[in-house]
């Protein structure tokens, strides 16, 4: 056994990452193996087996293990929300493209140890981008979900209300915590820090911190930990921010099909007929996730309420065009 696996076994042990622990003690096994200790080689995978055995008996419904617990520095109380999610990647309605994107990170995460065997490091910086409530917070949970990590969300404009003056010291807090205690970090409205410099708004504060931070992203990430940036505001980015992230994750409004499977994922029991969904179609076009979710909750609360057994496709109907109508509303209003 190398020093590096040592190290390896160790990171893993402290931060309480089994799968990572396992997949260190395999590589050992390996190794026994091609050094012709093959009766230790054995013995270990054995070992190894027995260990996922136990844990998959013994784990609670659904699969999930428990997440251990963090917080954030007390510098960044306030500032910084953490939670613990459930969600996964199976929860999510996305389009092909978007969820083999994520699914590669998550490997990445699960892989870490093994690529740094061979001089490389998975992904940890993604941003996310795209029109609100399609699916980028969402994304946050799920991919703590997935690596049973906290997740840690920053309001960067709190950030910045709060503490105007002394934000890089703030942000340099914050980079300190994710290079010491692995999670999931999510910047939310990313764009408020990321804007262009020498835009005619900017002010010297700003840039500070939007050089700083390019700096930080240059800093290595000892912890693996995954950095997520959501923007509404692609166009306005830096563009020297955007080459920092190692993928950039682009989410649009569903097609139709996907918009209806979003809707039938929330209606659960209350089934529709596809006549019934024909005549939807136009009343689902235009919207986000966010959007069909709320319409969809809206009328099965209705019907619990109601006692029915069934919902009335003129009321789903209604609920995503009231839908339509305040979103149109609010797109006006910022065209004034």
């Amino acid at each position: 056994m190398t020093t590096r696996h040592i190290f390896a076994l160790l990171n893993s042990h402290i931060e309480g990452d089994e799968d990572q622990f396992l997949s260190v003690a395999m590589q050992i096994a390996a190794q026994q193996a091609r050094d012709g200790k093959s009766d230790d080689a054995e013995k270990l995978k054995r070992l190894v087996q027995k260990a996922r055995d136990q844990r998959r008996i013994g784990s609670p419904i659904g699969g999930q293990t428990p997440i251990p617990m963090a917080r954030p520095r007390a510098e960044l109380q306030g500032l910084v929300e953490s939670t613990y999610p459930k969600t996964t990647l199976a929860n999510m309605v996305l389009a092909d493209d978007v969820r083999n994107r994520l699914a590669r990170v998550v490997r990445q995460q699960h892989e870490r140890a093994t690529l740094r065997d061979f001089g490389q490091k998975p992904a940890t910086h993604l941003l996310l981008v795209g029109p609100p409530g399609t699916g980028k917070t969402m994304t946050a949970l799920a991919l703590a979900g997935e690596l049973r990590l906290p997740l840690f969300t920053v309001r960067l404009e709190s950030l910045f209300s709060r503490y105007f003056g002394e934000t890089a010291a703030k942000m340099r807090v914050l980079f300190n915590q994710i290079a010491q205690t692995r999670g999931v970090y999510l910047l939310d409205e990313f764009d408020a820090i990321g804007a262009r410099r020498g835009d005619p708004n900017d002010v010297g504060e700003i840039r500070r911190v939007l050089n700083s931070v390019l700096s930080f992203m240059e800093e290595p990430n000892s912890t693996d930990s995954l950095v997520l940036a959501a923007t509404n505001h692609v166009e306005i980015l830096d563009e020297a921010l955007a080459r920092r992230f190692d993928e950039v994750v682009e989410y649009v409004l569903p097609e139709p099909d996907a918009a209806r499977a979003i809707v039938e994922k929330r209606l659960g029991k209350f089934r529709l007929n596809t006549r019934s969904w024909t005549a939807l179609s136009p009343a689902l076009a235009g919207l986000s996730p966010g959007e069909l979710v709320r319409a969809a909750d809206s009328v099965v609360k209705d019907a619990i309420i109601d006692g029915a057994v069934k919902i009335s496709t003129d009321a789903l109907r209604a609920a995503l065009r009231d839908r339509q109508t305040l979103k149109g509303k609010f797109r006006r209003g910022s065209e004034v």
